[in-house]
């Protein structure tokens, strides 16, 4: 039998942040199929790109949640509690 874990606060922030990107990346899902049949129709290159961007858009603001979730979480987690300058450091860099 498994061994069950009680869920930790990383895992917790996971759930909300999964959500939050899979809304997001679910946003973007069909733009793909659309693209294709676009090229299909053989519309103008002006037309195609401007169905990308969004897609593109979805794509970079879900890696931005996963990566500012990584560094608030999972690095914070690793070294622990930072000094002032520390933290100040990684709240700039964010």
């Amino acid at each position: 039998m498994a061994k069950r874990h009680s869920p930790s606060r990383r895992a917790l922030v996971y759930v909300v942040c999964d959500d939050t990107v899979a809304k997001r990346l679910k946003r973007a899902e069909g733009h793909p199929r659309n693209i294709l049949q676009m090229m299909d129709e053989h519309r103008s290159c002006r037309e195609l790109a401007q169905q990308i961007q969004p897609v593109e858009m979805a794509i970079s603001q879900a890696k931005k949640m996963l990566i500012q979730d990584h560094i608030d979480y999972c690095l914070q987690d690793a070294v622990g509690e930072l000094d002032a300058d520390s933290q100040r450091t990684i709240d700039e860099f964010k």
